[in-house]
């Protein structure tokens, strides 16, 4: 469902899971993260992640991507940063597409500083930059005024 932009029947399923007292696990919560995700329902991509929690169990690097570029989709830059400190905090290790979506967000709203940050903090943990990863930071200074 998530993956044919069928989100409504992705989470109707996932509601219905839970309504059926079946247990769901950080698979389940991503995949409902990710079709909210898709379709630009950055709150609803939150509550799903923030009952991962409630349910005692651990996001995954798919779980913060997928929150991080729902709330950058959303325009909500502060959520994805935070989210994005958070990974950082948690037992996961961000990605170049968790940094990649953090710039995003940052550049979307106009926050050059914090996305040539997170775009130099790709480089201190060995990670490569790519292609989008370059274009949003670039982007960034752009709105920003930084030629």
């Amino acid at each position: 469902c998530e993956k044919g932009g069928q989100w409504e029947h992705a989470l109707n399923l996932f509601e219905a899971a839970l309504d059926a007292t079946v247990q769901p696990n950080v698979i389940s919560f991503s995949a409902a993260i990710s079709a909210c995700e898709k379709a630009s329902r950055w709150e609803q991509a939150m509550a799903a992640f923030r009952a991962i929690a409630e349910l005692s169990l651990q996001p995954t690097l798919i779980s913060y991507n997928a929150a991080i570029s729902a709330c950058e989709k959303g325009g909500q830059w502060e959520h994805a940063l935070n989210l994005f400190e958070a990974a950082l905090d948690a037992t996961v290790q961000p990605n170049v597409i968790s940094f990649s979506a953090a710039i995003s967000a940052c550049e979307k709203a106009s926050r050059w500083e914090q996305a040539m940050a997170a775009f130099r903090a790709i480089a201190e943990l060995s990670l490569q930059p790519t292609l989008i990863s370059y274009n949003a930071a670039i982007s960034a200074c752009e709105k920003g005024g930084q030629w």
